[in-house]
């Protein structure tokens, strides 16, 4: 891997974006961006806040633009000086125009993304995922990364199996952009309906593939309902986790009524997910 990005709102600096982006940069001997998305249609005024309490209407506004340019100088400054604790190789970019469009012409060129994933680019809180994340996941050019609120140094990996080839492409993306990280152990995990066996799905074909990236990898399969059974497995592990999991893009129709494996997963744990498909 050479290219990181890193998509960074300076008016809600995410700390924990800035240090998973340096940490996985520092291991993988890259090259990260910071991409600092300062959409001309977002700012932190609220209609309330145009209500003339003290001055005029003017005077507000210009204090508000005041704030939020203090506001994305303060950002600039922290994800530099996280950069620089790091001691790895790191630009700045400042895109202005409408941040999804831009974010993901970026994405085009990059090795790999990375984003919080309470990111909105919205003065208002919104459920996780946000519109905006799941634009980006459906629409994305480059293998995503979504970090939770909270930094923690990567311990394990697990990589979520069923046989689709969509999780098998997840899983090679994987390995070819982290390869410094195979020293971590390695889990695969795959849930199976109660009337299937607990081999993994093509077992000899997987583990032979598997073998070559991760020799010493562990495989856990479980019967059940994956939505339930994933959530339940993880939540009651104990390493600090990156779960690799694949297709996100599906029909409109289907998003409708069902629930991406991302969405519960982003909502449901407190563990960064390399989110990859073709």
């Amino acid at each position: 891997m050479e290219k990181i990005i890193a998509a960074i709102d300076g008016l809600k600096f995410s700390r924990s974006t800035a240090e998973y982006s340096a940490q996985i940069t520092r291991e993988t001997n890259a090259h990260l961006v910071g991409i600092f998305l300062e959409d001309f249609s977002y700012h932190s005024l609220s209609v309330y806040d145009l209500v003339p309490k003290e001055g005029s209407l003017d005077d507000i506004i210009s204090k508000t633009e005041e704030n939020d340019k203090q506001a994305r100088r303060q950002a600039v400054i922290d994800f530099t000086e996280i950069c620089r604790q790091a001691k790895i190789n790191y630009s700045i970019r400042h895109d202005q125009n409408f941040a999804i469009k831009e974010l993901l012409h970026e994405s085009v060129y990059a090795d790999l993304l990375i984003i919080d994933k309470t990111e909105s680019l919205s003065r208002f809180e919104q459920d996780v995922p946000s519109d905006f994340i799941r634009e980006l996941l459906v629409n994305v050019e480059c293998p995503v990364l979504v970090v939770p609120k909270e930094f923690q140094e990567i311990e394990k990996i697990i990589l979520l199996y069923d046989g689709d080839p969509s999780s098998v492409f997840a899983i090679k993306m994987f390995c070819y952009n982290f390869s410094a990280l195979k020293k971590l152990p390695v889990e695969v995990l795959s849930i199976k309906s109660p009337d299937k066996d607990l081999h993994i799905p093509d077992n000899r074909l997987m583990k032979e593939f598997l073998k070559r990236h991760f020799p010493d990898a562990e495989y856990t399969v479980l019967h059940g309902n994956p939505e339930f059974e994933i959530v339940e497995y993880l939540k009651n592990k104990h390493q600090n986790e990156l779960v690799v999991l694949g297709a996100y893009r599906r029909g409109i129709v289907s998003r409708l009524f069902r629930k991406s494996m991302a969405d519960v997963l982003m909502q449901e744990l407190k563990t960064p997910l390399f989110i990859a498909h073709k």
